[in-house]
Order: C-alpha cells, then structure tokens, then sequence
C-alpha cells in the first residue's frame, strides 16, 4: 500500500498539525482509498521557541502612526474578504453609515414595527442546521468549527444593527453584508477558541456556500461574495483607522507579538541552522511508509517542502522508497534561485536520483512559488485557486477538494 507522509510547515504545532493531518487523510481517502496518509510531526521536537522566555525581548513604548489612505480592491472579491479579516464588522459598518444618511429623515413611524429589529432578530436566528449534510468533507469540517461560535458572532452583529440602524430608513441588501460579518466573525471566534497554532484552512467555495446558506436565511441575495459598493468607500478609512495606531500598538505589547509570531518565524530561522533534525524525522517517516516495500509520497507543505528538497537532494542520496515529491506551498524553488538551500547550491542540477516533482501553488499565496522554470523537465507545477486572499490561502490547499483530485491519479500504485 502506498504511504504518503505528510510534513508540516511553519509554526504548526500539535493541535493545528492534528486538524491538518485529519483534512490530509479524508482528502486522500476519497480520490484514492487504497493509500495510506502516514504523519511526520516535527515541530515539537525540532520546531523553535523562546528558550529563555523572551529574555532578549526589549519593553518599549511608543506612538508612532503609520497609516497607507491608498486602497483600491478594484472590484475584486479577494478584497473584500482580505478587509474583513482584518476587521470583520467594517463592511457592516460601512453599510450602516450609508443607510442613516444624512437628511435626518428616520422613515420610522410609532406603533410599526421598526424594520431592523425585524433583520436584527434573524440574524440572531441564524443556523447551521442542515449546510454540512454534504460529501464535501471540507465543508462538513468548516461547519463543525464554525457551529460552536456561531451564536455569539450572530449576537454581535444583531446587537450592531440594532443599536446603529434602528429608527433608520430600511436600505436593501443588508442580508448579504450581515452575513459575511458573522461568518468572518465566527471564523476569529472559531480559531481563537480552539487555540490552535495557524489560520483555519478554509476552501472559498466551502465559505461561499455557508455564507450563502446564511443569506438566504436573511433573505438577501448577493451569495458570490462580490464586493459591495461599501466595501470599495471603507477601504482608505478602514486602513488609516486601523493601520496607524498599529505601530504603537506593536511596541506597547512586543512581547506578546514576539512569542505569538516565534513559531512561524522562529522554525524557519532554526530550520536554516538546525534543519538536520527536521530532515531526519522525515527520514524516519518514510522508512515507517515504506516498511514492506510499499512506495513512498513524500507530501509537504511549505517549510516541510524545503525539508524534503534538502533531504532528497543530500549527497548520501534520498532514502530508499521515495517515488513522488508534492511540495505545496512551498518556498524550495525560491531558495534555489537565492542560493539558500542547505544540500543544493544554485546552478547545480537535481541530482538524478531526485524523485518525481509535482509542484501545487495558488496565485493569491504569497508564499508559494513554482518551479518548472528554476528545475526545466524536473518539476511540474500545479496551479490550484482556494479563493481565499493572503495569508488564508496559505493555510488552505489542504480543505481544497480540487487538490486530492489532482494528486489522485498521480499517487503511485
């Protein structure tokens, strides 16, 4: 049986590795049930930390603003998405400063109903039931994260129409506003709640139908994600209002922001001067998968992917059994071209015990390069699209079902 061992990137750790591992092997298990998804955790053992508990971390204040007023999503639905993860209730806000206006006409009139309460009180109401009934196993899992936080994030948003819109002129189209902030809302809550170590990965399709699902409980259309009129006027307000106090903000809490982002940053740096354990517990991993025999995938994300170019690429030559390399989302041919990997200097070909090269990539993933022109007639890239904007597509290759039907037929038998 062919074993496939998945190796993490950066800054993952138990928790996050775990999800990763769980979405990795139902993925593969439904293009092809005859593999075997083998694990390959390092970063608890290899992976960096603040041995001295943040010792070398100056405590300083300041106030310095750094604001950018130039923003333009050009339409572009990444945009609207990229601007609510940041701040999942700007659209919202946005919208209900366009529908108060400014003539003072309230258009509400004693002993009605006032229409907001109405949309206030569905959007309190708001349910997953029924959205995870689904084959898609990314969808069902995106469901299962969201469903705990859901209420709350609905709470909230019922909460911000009812205090900044009641007694307002009803504006149509608040069904679909109000429904990207509750789910942008309750993807934060979900992540922070279960304090896990990366960015949920979260497949755009996946995200279009839930929050489809939700819209149509608020009986708003608008189910694309596509970007409204008032997403493109908070963008230069939205960045100046949020950006400019982050430069005294980062001072003020350093410490916390350094041991926040030391798994991320910190592995690669231990990576590139300690990396020979990495690539040792991958090499025990696929003596585990290739125990009998049995062929090797060696499928790796990121940082990981770096790892296994440099193992299979040292000079002793790549361990017995490794018939396919998949590197998603990984930076290898960027290091190549930088002349910064550790067993493979620039200019010098793949030596030619290498393995087959299936490269995965997503346009919108700023950390993922392609390699058909750096290695010509050794790598083979794959371009996938999550519809999720930096640094969500980084994170989210593994909850896009596009990419096991690609890989399906290009595991060996």
């Amino acid at each position: 049986m062919t074993g496939v061992v998945f190796v993490h990137g950066t800054g993952v750790r138990a928790a996050s590795y775990d999800k990763s591992f769980a979405r990795v092997r139902d993925g593969l298990e439904r293009v092809r049930p005859d593999v075997r998804a083998v694990r390959c955790f390092w970063g608890e053992e290899h992976g960096a930390s603040l041995g001295l508990d943040g010792a070398s971390v100056p405590v300083r204040t300041g106030n310095r603003g750094a604001g950018d007023p130039g923003f333009d999503d050009d339409g572009d639905p990444l945009a609207l998405w990229a601007l609510l993860e940041a701040e999942p209730l700007a659209e919202l806000w946005e919208f209900t400063e366009t529908a108060r206006g400014d003539d003072g006409d309230t258009g509400f009139a004693p002993g009605r109903m006032d229409p907001w309460e109405t949309v206030a009180d569905k959007v309190r109401a708001l349910s997953l039931a029924g959205v995870g009934d689904t084959a898609r196993p990314g969808l069902r899992r995106l469901v299962a994260d969201l469903a705990p936080a859901l209420d709350g994030a609905a709470e909230r948003v019922a909460d911000e129409i009812s205090r900044e819109l009641g007694g307002a002129p009803y504006t149509e189209g608040v069904g679909a506003v109000a429904a990207r902030a509750v789910f942008a809302l309750a993807l934060n809550s979900a992540e922070t709640a279960g304090d896990i170590d990366a960015l949920l990965p979260v497949d755009g399709a996946d995200r279009d139908t839930v929050v489809g699902a939700l819209t149509d409980q608020l009986g708003g259309a608008d189910r694309g994600g596509v970007v409204s009129r008032a997403a493109r006027g908070v963008g230069g307000r939205m960045l100046n209002s949020y950006l400019s106090p982050l430069s005294s903000l980062a001072r003020t809490f350093r410490g916390g922001i350094t041991r926040g982002s030391v798994p991320a940053g910190g592995d690669i740096l231990r990576y590139q001067a300690r990396g020979a354990g990495v690539r040792a517990a991958i090499a025990a991993a696929v003596r585990e998968a290739a125990d009998g025999g049995s062929p090797v995938v060696l499928l790796a994300h990121s940082l990981g992917g770096i790892a296994c170019v440099d193992l299979l690429a040292d000079a002793a030559g790549p361990p017995p059994g490794v018939e396919l390399l998949v590197t998603v989302g990984s930076q290898a041919p960027f290091l190549y071209e930088l002349d910064a990997l550790t067993s493979l200097r620039r200019g010098a070909p793949l030596p030619a015990g290498f393995p087959r090269w299936i490269n995965v990539y997503d346009e919108h993933d700023l950390l993922g390069f392609v390699g058909g022109e750096v290695f010509p007639g050794r790598v083979t890239d794959l371009r996938v699209t999550t519809r999720q904007p930096f640094p969500r597509a980084h994170t989210s290759y593994f909850a896009h079902q596009r990419l096991y039907d690609l890989l399906g037929p290009e595991l060996p038998r």
